[in-house]
């Protein structure tokens, strides 16, 4: 594969950089055809745990392996996560089935973002839904602004939920430059219930995972019965390397999200460009872990979507 780069790259007059993404692409004179060629990078946001949930850091590069499959993968880059600007979509279920908590979910946000908010480098936005999707605060790093837009929503019907993480992933995180040097992730909010969505369940995990976003979900279910809508919150965080809380009163939400600000500041980021590179389209499971350490826990995502040629 790499002969077939470099061959591409000097045929186009391209130098390459090792583990970063480009799209080449040559043209003779006269001619219409074009030859393209993707060479991309993969990156990896993880959280590192012991058995009882207490962050390690000071990892570093030497310390994780990555697999694709059978074949080990050699890491380009390492990054203590802190240090990487934050592209945040909080998103926000403000369906009827919130209508008597929603007040103090509005605060907890607010909380939170206040928290997790370092102006001049992090951005936020805001999304609600309920039959709809709305955007109610673009990307800003004004904390006013943005607590102002959450206090005014208020509680509607019906439920979009899927919409609602395949419009934040697709048209805001998925379109934030540059490509990488990000950290992208939503927070939703929600019961994690949906019937009014055009998107399925697999297709707004699919525009997140091809968006390189993390999900983290606060329940707003207070049974204490695991429901559907409990199980499809974690789905999206397991899959996508987040995190799912589930606060058994309305007034734990405070500490889950004290909870989800300490996980987004104790992460790593890992990139790679794949060995073999595919260009199929499809899906390719990844598995990260810390070298000789079984005793670890690392939440990463799953995978990722390969471009297709």
């Amino acid at each position: 594969m790499r002969p077939l780069v470099a061959i591409v790259a000097l045929a186009c007059g391209v130098a390459l950089a090792p583990g970063l993404g480009f799209r080449i692409a040559c043209q003779e004179p006269g001619e219409r055809a074009r030859i393209a060629l993707d060479v991309i990078r993969v990156d990896i946001l993880c959280t590192v745990t012991d058995k009882r949930g207490r962050f390690i850091t000071g990892l570093t590069k030497k310390d994780f392996e990555v697999m694709e499959g059978a074949h080990p993968q050699n890491i380009l880059g390492f990054t203590a996560q802190t240090d990487l600007p934050l592209r945040l979509a909080v998103v926000l279920d403000t369906s009827n089935s919130v209508r008597e908590r929603f007040h103090f979910i509005q605060e907890a946000a607010i909380d939170f973002v206040g928290a997790v908010l370092r102006p001049r480098l992090d951005r936020v936005m805001v999304l609600s839904f309920d039959t709809s999707v709305e955007q109610v605060a673009e990307f800003n790093d004004q904390l006013s602004a943005l607590a102002s837009a959450i206090r005014d929503l208020r509680p509607g019907r019906g439920t979009c939920l899927y919409d609602g993480i395949y419009s934040a992933c697709r048209d805001k995180l998925g379109t934030e430059k540059p490509r990488y040097g990000l950290r992208r992730a939503v927070v939703l909010l929600s019961d994690g219930e949906d019937n009014q969505s055009q998107a399925t369940r697999d297709q707004a995990l699919e525009m997140a995972q091809k968006s390189d976003v993390v999900i983290y979900a606060v329940s707003t279910n207070t049974t204490r019965l695991e429901t559907h809508g409990d199980k499809v919150l974690k789905y999206f965080a397991q899959e996508t390397g987040g995190l799912a809380f589930f606060p058994f009163r309305t007034e734990d939400l405070g500490k889950s999200f004290e909870s989800l600000d300490k996980e987004i500041r104790h992460q790593y980021n890992i990139y790679y460009r794949p060995e073999p590179l595919r260009t199929d389209g499809q899906f390719h499971t990844i598995k990260l872990q810390v070298k000789g350490r079984k005793d670890l826990v690392v939440r990463a995502r799953k995978g990722y979507y390969a471009p297709k040629l």
